[in-house]
């Protein structure tokens, strides 16, 4: 067991200056890189909370797709990095702020006599055939299904939205009628001309 706590403080210091890293790298495509050890190594820390779908999830959604469209747009963009640290002592107090209410509420939410660990019945050993990902779905689709199905529709709503917003026509731009092409005749494509033949000069 207090291998476990180790390994846990082990991959909660590199999350924790990973996540650091992020914040105050000048370079956006570093930034991007350490958010990716970051989410390796939460994936890791759920790993040893025997959650591995969601660290299989973390690892392929996030890691797999996002990240790497992130980083795509990063390197393929022309970003001026002093222009975007113009503005970082201006929002510092406001940052800061969040900063203080977020580690207050999580004081609250990790406090023993209240909302903490200790409060709760210990989880002891799920056994052999204990399986994270049909127990995963079997909430998910039995007492939460109606929120799942709300966040799909929402989910389904954005990308309509994402899609209409960025929807431009150019004037300038040729399009292609199918159905114009299909209904086409030989004659209106095809034109016999007839020409004289010229004599080559000897």
């Amino acid at each position: 067991m207090m291998f476990e706590y180790y390994v846990f403080w082990f991959f909660g210091a590199i999350l924790i200056f990973a996540g650091l890293r992020v914040i105050t790298a000048r370079n956006p495509v570093h930034a991007a890189l350490f958010l990716v050890l970051a989410f390796f190594t939460a994936a890791a820390i759920w790993l040893l909370l025997r959650a591995e779908f969601l660290a299989i999830a973390l690892v392929l959604v996030y890691v797999g797709a996002v990240m790497v469209l992130f980083l795509f747009v990063v390197m393929m963009l022309d970003i001026n990095i002093d222009r975007l640290r113009e503005g970082f002592w201006h929002h510092l107090p406001l940052a800061l702020a969040v900063a203080v209410i977020m580690l207050v509420e999580a004081a609250l939410v990790l406090g023993r006599d209240y909302f903490g660990a200790d409060a709760l019945p210990a989880p002891g050993d799920p056994g052999a055939g204990y399986s994270n990902t049909k127990a995963l779905g079997r909430v998910v689709y039995t007492e939460y299904v109606y929120p799942f199905e709300l966040a799909a529709v929402l989910l389904l709503v954005a990308i309509v939205a994402a899609i209409a917003l960025t929807l431009r026509r150019r004037k300038d731009t040729k399009y292609q009628d199918p159905a114009r092409q299909v209904a086409v005749r030989r004659q209106d494509r095809v034109r016999l001309v007839s020409m004289r033949a010229e004599k080559s000069e000897e």
